[in-house]
């Protein structure tokens, strides 16, 4: 399976990131209840059914599973888990689950008014 993966790095390329966190929390509303795989900054991968997530890129997954469960046993039981926005590597994303036009546009959107309209 193919997917979309978003880093925290990704949002230092532009140059207001506080309106960026802001167009990457719009979007990741629209993930509420898709499957998503998080990676944290400690190797550790979640997968689980996005539950929400806030202004500040903290997650909230239902059903979760952890992908290396002989590596991290003692998260075998965990079936609902808050994740602080500044552990997260990775976010991985169906691509199905994401209108590329819309976020394209947005995007599109926010740099233009970043930029005053200049291309």
């Amino acid at each position: 399976m193919k997917a979309l993966i978003l880093t925290a790095s990704f949002l230092s390329i532009f140059p207001f990131p506080s309106r960026t966190i802001q167009l990457f929390f719009s979007f990741f509303k629209t993930l509420v209840g898709k499957e998503i795989a998080v990676e944290l900054k400690n190797d550790v991968v979640l997968t689980g059914t996005l539950h929400s997530v806030d202004q500040y890129l903290n997650i909230k997954l239902t059903n979760v599973s952890v992908v290396n469960q002989e590596k991290y046993p003692q998260l075998t039981a965990l079936k609902n888990c808050f994740i602080r926005g500044s552990v997260v590597r990775y976010v991985q994303i169906n691509p199905n689950d994401v209108d590329t036009e819309l976020l394209q546009d947005a995007t599109r959107k926010e740099f233009s008014q970043v930029t005053g309209g200049e291309k």
